[in-house]
């Protein structure tokens, strides 16, 4: 059995290959090593009943996760892994890659993320190119949950949300501005705190006051992480994350606004990822 997964800082979606055509779908925490040590992995997995079901059964693991962009911090959610999976062999890499193996379709397109941050990347089927970096949530993470909601945030501290998004945010969270002050400053995963504001923006994106920020927000995306490759504008251009499908609409209008192709918007990217494994990768070790 192989396990694959794909992690954002928010959860993991886990799947469990037994053969081609048998697959068993788990959920966990997300697992990003700038927020998570191997011990905090093993014991987040470990809570998982249904997943430890299957330890001794597991030969190799596939792990894509979120700042997982260097050998030392692969290690940490390696080394977490291996605590619980002993007998796996375990292979740990970035976000962007699940990203591209899953909008892969058979030619070079340019491969973006959207959910609590954002990144994107070129990839042409065998090689994977990245223009600039992703700054995280303080620096960058344009177009995202983390951006969306941190212009939420601010604005309600500021007393200058709209008296109807205003009730409705009160009414929602009931949150003091120092508790709101201590999430953001003293959590450990301030940029997911931040970030799960966005179903509350997604609720009214269609409002006055969201309605413009989104668009201009996902276009300054594209500026950075789009318009930096060569022949962007005859590249197709994939979407993967379940806010780029909520968001489809504002999302098509930025586009529209720079003359980007957008190719496909993929809401549930492991699924595209376990084909495109099953294809390329696993094709002569499954049944």
């Amino acid at each position: 059995m192989i396990f694959i997964i794909e992690s954002g800082s928010t959860k993991s979606d886990w799947v469990l290959v037994d053969n081609k055509s048998k697959q068993t779908f788990y959920k966990t925490i997300g697992f990003n090593p700038y927020f998570h040590s191997s011990d905090v992995v093993a014991a987040e997995i470990r809570k998982n009943k249904s997943i430890m079901a299957h330890v001794g059964e597991v030969s190799k693991i596939f792990f894509y996760g979120a700042g997982c962009s260097s050998e030392r911090l692969n290690k940490e959610i390696e080394s977490g892994l291996k605590a619980v999976f002993t007998e796996a062999e375990v292979l740990v890499d970035h976000d962007l890659l699940a990203c591209a193996y899953a909008t892969y379709d058979g030619e070079p397109g340019i491969s973006c993320i959207i959910g609590t941050g954002s990144n994107s990347c070129f990839f042409d089927g065998a090689e994977l190119s990245e223009e600039v970096p992703a700054l995280g949530y303080v620096l960058g993470d344009e177009g995202s949950g983390s951006y969306f909601g941190k212009f939420l945030l601010a604005n309600f501290l500021y007393h200058r949300l709209p008296e109807d998004i205003l009730v409705d945010f009160q009414k929602t969270y009931k949150l003091s501005h120092s508790e709101i002050v201590s999430n953001v400053y003293k959590s450990d995963s301030a940029n997911v705190f931040i970030a799960s504001f966005m179903p509350f923006i997604v609720k009214h994106k269609e409002h006055e006051f969201f309605k413009q920020i989104i668009v201009n927000g996902l276009k300054t995306f594209m500026e950075v992480h789009v318009c930096c490759y060569e022949d962007y504008l005859n590249t197709p251009v994939h979407f993967v994350g379940s806010l780029s499908a909520l968001l489809e609409n504002h999302l098509r209008q930025a586009a529209d606004d720079l003359g980007i192709e957008i190719k496909s918007i993929i809401a549930k990217p492991v699924d595209n990822l376990v084909s495109y494994h099953l294809k390329y990768i696993l094709k002569n070790e499954l049944a």
